[in-house]
This record gives structure tokens, C-alpha cells and sequence, in this order.
């Protein structure tokens, strides 16, 4: 198994967020992953974050979505650069194509999946846009956010719409490019046809909608954001502790009456909340009683208490404790730089692949701008130093 994608090779014209995380996926489960680059203007996020390593284009930013690839730099501007990409699709019998170019930009650099199928008739293209491949619409993570409608679902009820915490639209595009490339491997392996992927970076948010969209448009609710507590179900909230906050999440009325049932908690018990309807109908004090009675307590008190009636609750968790957990301290990914002795910390996938159990969960350092130029040009594509160093004095590479 840890052998199983070994001899698939993915070329990727690659920035940002969105596509480097899906590759970086791809990486993890050991595909051979090429990430392309232009020669004097590289993917911006090398220059985005703390100079961590001493030198310029390996800022912090860039390096955790990036491990475990290697980097050439190629123009394609040219009729040149043209040639060097077909000799890249054909010598490395190339398996997968990924871009998140604007799509009015794919013709002109000949990596449409028209242009690059008839070079490879079973290629796997895959293109990664804001908002599908008739848009040309610039977008970034939050201007998603805001337009799919998630910052609006996002907040305290009486205050300003937020963006989410992490870059969820390019992180969950990802995670569904991730899902159709596989599926595009099974049926090339199934019936020998390659594939086109375009992913939309919005209509991946908004597939994620299912009950806003559903109420709104079928019954006329109107779903706004809520802060820390739950549409549908309550008590659902954060709880101040004597030293800190957990999270608690009753999701029953069996959960509620064990809560209620618990020293100090009896208060909370009226027939009117013994549905979850009427304890939504009340919400808001019953939140505040309920803080009333979790401020007296130590966090590690209510855990105990909740855990021993079986009613989910947590911490609420810095980073550095997450790090921390027996869930993910002993499985962090790690990369090594043999220039520097650098080791960077990168979380456990989410399922651990038989490639990184294999590796030790180990994965190559993030790779320097043309790193690997000689590399693949050299060894795997056959070019001699004299036409490299004339590819690199033109400007193609």
C-alpha cells in the first residue's frame, strides 16, 4: 500500500493556498509531485510571512503547504517554454495536470486540457478557479467567504459579519479536488480515459450549505449567525470556568435531563425545557445560568462531570495545546532542511497514509524556487548542461 500511487507524477502550475494544499495532499500520499514555477515571477507566497530561514522566496508562509514536492521554474511565454512542457508531458509519462491559472490564460499558455490531451490522450486535468472555468473573476479566501455567504453565518448575533478562521475556501476546495482526482485515477484505471477536474472554489463553499439553503429557500427561514450557541439545538455554547472556558454540546433531551441531574446543575430543570424546543425558546438566560454554574467550577471539574454522563465537552484549545494532544503529538509530519537543520512541524493528515507511516511521517522540505531544475531536466527529461544552461540564459527556465 505504501507504494500504491509511487509511479504517479503530477505537474502542477501552482500559488497561493487553494492548489498548493491539494498537492500537498497528493505529496502525502506519495505521488511524485512537480510544482511549476515562472523563473522571475514566482508563486508571491514565498515572500509572504517571517524570514525564517535566512533567505529570500522561503518566508514562512509558503513552506507548510509545500513539503514533499520539487520545484522547477518554466515560461511558458514562449514557443520555447511550449516545447519544454510537452517534453514534460510525454517523458514523464505525466499522470495529472493541475492549475489554478484564470482560465482565460489557459489557451495562451497552452495548458488547456484540449492542448495538453492531445499530447497525452489520458491525462488527468485539473483546473482550480474562484468560480468555475467561465469565470475570469479575481478572488481570495475571504472575498469567497463573503460572497458564498459564509462571513454572514459567522458571529455574534448583534455584531459585524466575520470571516472564518482558517481559509476555509481554499481548504475545502482543496479537500474536493483531492476527492475528484481520485476518483478520476479509478476510472482511467477502470476504462483508460483520462479526465477534466474544474473545481469552483465558491460552489465548494455553498455545497456545504445544505440547511441554510434548504430553510431559506423551501420555508423562508431566515438563518443568521448565532455566535457560539446552535441554531437547532441547546444548551450549545461556550461556558466561562473558574480558570478558563469549555465547550459544551447537549444534543438530546436525554443528554439534558443527566446535565440537570448533575450536583450543582439541578437548578437548570423546569418542564418548560424539557424539549429542545423550549429550551431554545429560552436560550438566552438559560445561557446565563448556566454560566452562572460553570464559573464555579474548574475546567478540569466540568470535563470530568460531562464526560462521566456521556454529554461532549471540551476545552476550548490554543494552538499550542493542540499540538499537544496525544492525538496529534505523536503523529506531526516533519520536514527536515539539509541546508539549514531546520525542522518544520506540519499536522497528521486525516486519514495517516501508508506512504507517511512507511516514511516515518517524514516528508521532504519545502523545495526552493527551481530547485529541482537539473533534476528533472537533467536526469528525468534528458537534456545535456549545454541546452539547461541556454533553457536558463533565454529565460525559459
Amino acid at each position: 500500500m505504501n507504494q500504491l500511487f509511487s509511479d504517479t507524477t503530477v505537474l502542477s502550475m501552482e500559488q497561493a493556498t487553494v492548489l498548493p494544499y491539494l498537492t500537498y495532499r497528493l505529496a502525502a500520499e506519495g505521488m511524485r509531485v512537480i510544482r511549476v514555477e515562472h523563473p522571475e515571477r514566482p508563486d508571491p507566497n514565498r515572500f509572504v510571512g517571517a524570514d525564517v530561514l535566512g533567505e529570500k522566496g522561503m518566508d514562512s508562509y509558503f513552506l507548510p503547504n509545500n513539503a514533499g514536492k520539487k520545484a522547477i521554474t518554466l515560461n511558458l511565454g514562449s514557443e520555447e517554454g511550449k516545447a519544454v512542457l510537452r517534453d514534460l508531458v510525454l517523458k514523464l509519462d505525466l499522470d495529472i495536470f493541475a492549475c489554478n491559472q484564470l482560465p482565460r490564460n489557459y489557451e495562451k499558455l497552452g495548458i488547456s486540457y484540449e492542448q495538453l490531451r492531445a499530447i497525452k490522450e489520458d491525462i488527468i486535468w485539473v483546473g482550480m478557479t474562484g468560480f468555475g472555468p467561465d469565470s475570469n473573476e479575481a478572488a481570495y479566501d475571504p472575498i469567497l467567504q463573503a460572497r458564498a455567504g459564509i462571513m454572514d453565518l459567522t458571529g455574534e448575533s448583534d455584531g459585524a459579519p466575520q470571516v472564518f478562521g482558517l481559509p476555509m475556501a481554499d481548504l475545502g476546495a482543496s479537500e474536493q479536488g483531492y476527492g475528484q482526482i481520485m476518483k478520476a485515477l479509478y476510472l482511467r484505471e477502470a476504462t483508460g480515459e483520462g479526465s477534466r477536474v474544474d473545481i469552483s472554489m465558491f460552489q465548494s463553499l455553498v455545497s456545504w450549505e445544505v440547511n441554510p439553503i434548504m430553510l431559506t429557500k423551501s420555508f423562508g427561514a431566515r438563518i443568521r449567525r448565532r455566535g457560539n450557541t446552535h441554531e437547532f439545538f441547546a444548551p450549545v455554547s461556550v461556558y466561562e470556568t473558574a480558570d478558563g472556558y469549555v465547550y459544551i454540546a447537549v444534543g438530546n433531551d436525554r443528554q439534558w435531563q443527566a446535565m440537570t441531574e448533575l450536583p450543582g446543575f439541578e437548578s437548570l430543570s423546569s418542564e418548560e425545557r424539557k424539549t429542545n424546543a423550549g429550551r431554545i425558546a429560552d436560550v438566552d438566560r438559560l445561557n446565563r445560568e448556566i454560566n452562572e454554574i460553570t464559573r464555579t467550577r474548574t475546567t478540569k471539574e466540568l470535563i470530568q462531570l460531562f464526560q462521566s454522563i456521556t454529554v461532549p465537552i471540551s476545552t476550548v484549545n490554543t494552538i499550542e495545546e493542540v499540538i499537544e494532544d496525544p492525538l496529534v503529538k505523536d503523529r506531526l509530519i516533519t520536514a527536515i532542511d539539509q541546508r539549514t537543520g531546520t525542522e518544520v512541524f506540519l499536522p497528521p493528515t486525516p486519514i495517516i497514509t501508508p506512504y507517511l507511516e512507511s516514511a516515518g511521517m517524514r516528508m521532504a522540505f519545502p523545495p526552493r524556487l527551481g530547485e529541482h531544475n537539473e533534476e528533472v531536466y537533467g536526469d528525468l527529461l534528458g537534456y545535456d548542461s549545454k541546452k539547461i544552461d541556454q533553457l536558463r540564459e533565454s529565460g525559459v527556465i
